[in-house]
């Protein structure tokens, strides 16, 4: 499976930004899928999550109430819809891939694809 993601750019703080992972090669519904995001000289860190069956989404403290994931089945994405934007958000967001569905959902090793990252920087 390839993931690839876009979406991101320069938001002002309080702003709002969507992220879009294209998944190819297998159908979206196979995976736990993820939002993870890197600070150089940091661990990579979970964001949000989504189960292969859609039906429970995970998230992280620091973006409860303002990060969102979601998926669409028929263009076989997942999407992060970020709301209310902090300078602290800034970092570079990677999609992730999970087809063993491990139920340590916000873990780095849990998952075996990853798509090249799109970075996101909060500013004015």
């Amino acid at each position: 499976v390839q993931l690839q993601a876009s979406g991101g750019g320069l938001v002002q703080p309080g702003g709002s930004l969507r992220l879009s992972c294209a998944v190819s090669g297998r159908t979206v519904q196979n995976y736990n899928m993820a939002w993870f995001r890197q600070v150089p000289g940091n661990e990579r860190e979970f964001v949000v999550g989504i189960r292969w069956s859609g039906s429970k989404t995970s998230s992280a403290d620091s973006v409860k109430g303002r990060f969102t994931i979601s998926r669409d089945v028929a263009k076989n994405a997942i999407f992060l819809q970020m709301n209310s934007l902090k300078p602290e958000d800034t970092a570079v967001y990677y999609c992730a891939a999970d087809g063993r569905r491990s139920v340590a959902v916000t873990l780095a090793q849990s998952y075996g694809y990853w798509g090249q990252g799109t970075l996101v920087t909060v500013s004015s």
